[in-house]
């Protein structure tokens, strides 16, 4: 049965995996598209059993607990989002990437406490457009440590960077143009990768929301290259939360 640990250089809150990074990991024992669902905190540098049930779905185990199940999936967006480099670039200039600021500093995608080429470093901000949908953008040049032996940037890097943006989507409120203090953690996400790009090679990543309901919030996701080639696209699910859950303080 494969082994799956989780270095706690990909954490998402202090004590727990970044959630896209996590699906990615599993995703990569799925063919094809697929959906993640994360039942419970991704625990760091523990060895998780990853392996497939009957019914053809895999899941990510922690002794008896069950952390993640994945599946294939297709993965069909209603609508996707583009923005050029500049304009990328022009929204990350009213991201939350001051420390103080961000509800999750230390995050491997998004922690403006993360050096570079230490975390993804992407913080996406809205894009100056007269829309029904807010749509948020960041550009991101993945670091060369990405890569592995075919040279292109790894899969599960792809489900991260596509994973945060679509948080902050979440809580963006367009008509004051700030974001709300909502607590999330991610409960799903499906993916779906047409290309890996090379590392250093520049990509805009885009998010918008797409509904709520109760406590979930919805959000998708693209990755495109500099000459707007699309790269991924995502679906996710957040679900809202106290701050101590979200920090892994509560059960």
């Amino acid at each position: 049965m494969p082994e799956i640990i989780i270095n706690k250089s990909y954490c998402g809150p202090p004590n727990s995996g970044n959630g896209g990074y996590v699906c990615g990991r599993l995703a990569r024992h799925i063919p094809g598209p697929a959906e993640v669902t994360l039942r419970a905190p991704p625990p760091l540098d523990t060895p998780l059993a990853a392996g497939m049930t009957d019914d053809g779905t895999w899941e990510l185990r922690d002794g008896g607990k069950v952390v993640a199940t994945g599946r294939g999936a297709s993965v069909e967006l209603a609508q996707i989002e583009t923005a050029s480099l500049a304009e990328a670039r022009a929204a990350e200039l009213l991201a939350l990437f001051r420390p103080h600021e961000h509800p999750l500093p230390h995050c491997f995608v998004c922690g403006p406490a993360r050096a570079n080429g230490d975390g993804l470093r992407i913080f996406a901000g809205p894009l100056r457009r007269r829309a029904r949908t807010p749509v948020l953008a960041a550009s991101w040049a993945p670091d060369p440590n990405l890569a592995v032996a075919d040279g292109l940037v790894a899969s599960e890097f792809l489900w991260s960077a596509l994973d945060c943006p679509t948080g902050f989507a979440c809580n963006y409120d367009q008509e004051s143009g700030s974001f709300e203090k909502t607590p999330l953690l991610l409960g799903r996400m499906s993916a779906r990768i047409e290309t890996r790009p090379r590392p250093g090679a520049p990509c805009i990543i885009t998010a918008w929301p797409t509904g709520r309901d109760g406590r979930k919030r919805m959000a998708d996701a693209a990755l495109h290259d500099e000459a707007g080639r699309l790269l991924a696209v995502a679906r996710t699910t957040w679900i809202a939360v106290e701050r101590e859950v979200q920090l892994g303080r509560l059960p």
